[in-house]
Parts: structure tokens; C-alpha cells; sequence
């Protein structure tokens, strides 16, 4: 279908999805919600066009916070957070159409869990308190790789620490180990993460019983910061996962691959997906009635909800990170930051548009939940 109007020009339409070119960007059917692709090698109209999906609204936005996705906000901005909490709300941009904002309540009435994925949690500890009326899952990161790759990442026998205070704090079901990405290098062998693997396994044995492991992907902007990285090929993926999940077994853990397909099953690994429904349940012990939700990628089978974060603003400037263009704009970025704002970056500006997202709680007072 093509259609001209004085907002664009559109190419196809259905029940849920409009996509063709935009002149006037601020325009935004009711409903709809508007993301933009590069699409000069598909078409000659124009560079830009349009995608606009649908949000549903149907029983409102259910209540599965997440700060992890974008940025680490335990690590970098934990006072601002504890501020957001403090006043009850959070703004955040849309990072393909800036001018529209969401504004999310944070009051456990409707937040059921506040997901937090970080390679430093010791900056968010003084203001746990804050967090004692939620629901919360917690993935720390520790990997084995040295400051050529991870530069501003905490030593990790500090972070291993204060894994261990967390779990304490939160319990072994709200918390969990990330050991990603991997990549094979003349430094970083696979007999090298074998035995980083065992070694950080044996000192988080009886604080937590997952782990989840993955493979570099290459996307363009860790293909810029990372060029000399090289995907993990099918054969090393097998052994390496294979190690992984004997050592994590031997330490009372579970071995779950994020976007992994279904390769190292055979193995052992739970490759269901690394964080599901059935997962924020066994952390908060209650039943969660979630409508059904597709995954960020083909291959992800988790549950992720509203993202707080924003892109660009990790100031750990991991090499292989998705999240970061470049270092010189992350620094740029975190100079906009005011821990009093209610955005992560920035203030309000005129031209925001500001919606209220219409939040309900999942938790199904109903169903009791046998742990």
C-alpha cells in the first residue's frame, strides 16, 4: 500500500505496524509509538523512513522496571536513582524519537520488580533501604577479563565481595552472576576462561544458582570499538560451554545461555532464556500475571519490560559493549547528568512530549507460589 500525506509518504500498513518516510517527525498517530531505520540501501526516497508499531495499553503497561539494558545505573548513578525513588517517578526518552518521553511511576503498588544488571553494585548499598518495599533481581557481571578490555571496571576480587554482601542482602534467588561476553584471544584462551570460570564459580558457590554465559556478538558499534574482535566459532562455543556448565554444576549452579539457541543443552544449560517470568517469581515468591511478551531478538526467550537507562552513558567503556557509540560521546553524555533531574540525561526540554504510562501490578494476589 502507498499512500502520500503531509506527514510522509507510507508504504505499508497493517493492525499493528505503519512503516514509510517522515517529514514531520513530531507527529505520531494515537497509539503509535515511532522508531527510525537507515533505509538508503532499500529505498531511493528517502534516508529515513519510519517505523511506527502500536503500544498496547490493554490492562496497562505491567511492572517490570529495568535499568540495565542501556547503561549500569547502580554503578554510575545510583544517587540519582535513589533520588527517582525518593520522588516516586522517572522520565525516560525514547532513543529514536527523543521529543517523546515516558513517565513511569515508581511506587511498589504497581512496580512488582525493579531488575538490575551491573558490574558494581557497592555504589546502590546505602540506599538498599529505599528498595525493600520492591521486588528486585539482581545480575552482577564478573568476567575475567583486565583492563585492556574492561578499563573501568572495579578490581574484581572487590566485586566477588560485594556479590556475596548482595546476596545476602536481597537472597540467593534474587540474584544472579553474569559471565559475558565471551571471546577467544592470544590472551583470553579457552584454558584461560576455563579457569576463570571454576575459580569465580567456587567463590560464588551458596550465593547464587544461576549463571548466565554468552558469545560476542559483533554488532557495528562493538565492530568500531572492538575491530580486532572475532566471533567464537561453533567448535570452541561447544567446548567452552560444555566446561562452563560442569564447573557451575559442581558449584550448585545453573548454566542459563542469553541468545545462545539451544546448543548447549545437550549439555545441561537451561537455554529457556535467562530471564523469564518464572525467574522475577522465584525472586520476589509470587505468581506474576504477565501478558505474553516476544523477546528483544529471535533468539531471546526473556521477559524484558520498561528500560530506565539510556545509551551511551556506561562509563565502564567495555570494548565490546552494544550500548556505547564511543568513548568521546559517553563522556559528552555524562557531563549532561544531574542526579536531581528525572531524566538519566539532561532535563525537560519544550518541545517533550510527556506521556503517563498507565502501569498496573501483575502480582496475582490469587496464587501463592511454592518455592
Amino acid at each position: 500500500m502507498l499512500n502520500r500525506t503531509k506527514h510522509g509518504i507510507v508504504f505499508h500498513i497493517n493492525e499493528d505496524y505503519v512503516i514509510g518516510t517522515l517529514w514531520r517527525t513530531n507527529y505520531l498517530p494515537e497509539g503509535f509509538v515511532v522508531s527510525f531505520q537507515t533505509v538508503d540501501r532499500w529505498l531511493h526516497l528517502a534516508k529515513e523512513c519510519f517505523i511506527i508499531k502500536r503500544e498496547r495499553m490493554d490492562g496497562g503497561i505491567g511492572m517490570i522496571i529495568n535499568t540495565g539494558q542501556r547503561t549500569d545505573i547502580p554503578a554510575f548513578y545510583a544517587q540519582w536513582f535513589a533520588n527517582r525513588l525518593k520522588e516516586g517517578f522517572v522520565c525516560v526518552r525514547n532513543p529514536y524519537n527523543p521529543i517523546r518521553v515516558s513517565r513511569y511511576r515508581l511506587d511498589s503498588s504497581v512496580v512488582d520488580v525493579i531488575g538490575f544488571c551491573t558490574k558494581n553494585p557497592a555504589p546502590m548499598f546505602p540506599y538498599m533501604e529505599l528498595l525493600k518495599e520492591y521486588g528486585q533481581f539482581w545480575y552482577v557481571t564478573i568476567t575475567s577479563y583486565g583492563r585492556d578490555i574492561e578499563p573501568n571496571v572495579p578490581d574484581k576480587h572487590s566485586i566477588l565481595s560485594d556479590f556475596q554482601k548482595l546476596s545476602k542482602m536481597v537472597g540467593v534467588n534474587a540474584i544472579g552472576w553474569r559471565y559475558d561476553p565471551v571471546f577467544v584471544s592470544e590472551r583470553y584462551t579457552e584454558a584461560y576462561h576455563m579457569h576463570a570460570f571454576e575459580q569465580i564459580a567456587r567463590a560464588l558457590e551458596g550465593y547464587t544458582q544461576r549463571v548466565v554465559i554468552s558469545f560476542l556478538d559483533l554488532y557495528p558499534k562493538v565492530r568500531r570499538n572492538f575491530p580486532e574482535a572475532q566471533e567464537v566459532q561453533e567448535e570452541r562455543r561447544l567446548r567452552l560451554g560444555k566446561a562452563f556448565i560442569e564447573s557451575a554444576t559442581r558449584h550448585g549452579m545453573t548454566v542459563k545461555p542469553c541468545a545462545e539457541g539451544d546448543e548447549l543443552a545437550v549439555f545441561g544449560a537451561d537455554c529457556g532464556g535467562c530471564m523469564r517470568i518464572s525467574d522475577y517469581e522465584k525472586a520476589i515468591g509470587k505468581r506474576l500475571d504477565a501478558p505474553k511478551k516476544k523477546g528483544a531478538r529471535a533468539e531471546c526467550a526473556c521477559y524484558l519490560s520498561c528500560d530506565i537507562g539510556a545509551y551511551n552513558t556506561c562509563k565502564h567503556l567495555c570494548r565490546y559493549c552494544y550500548a556505547n557509540a564511543e568513548p568521546a560521546t559517553v563522556m559528552t553524555q555524562s557531563r549532561l547528568h544531574d542526579p536531581e533531574s528525572p531524566f538519566l540525561i539532561g532535563n525537560y526540554r519544550e518541545d517533550d512530549q510527556i506521556y503517563d504510562v498507565e502501569q498496573v501490578s501483575w502480582i496475582d494476589e490469587q496464587m501463592t507460589l511454592d518455592l
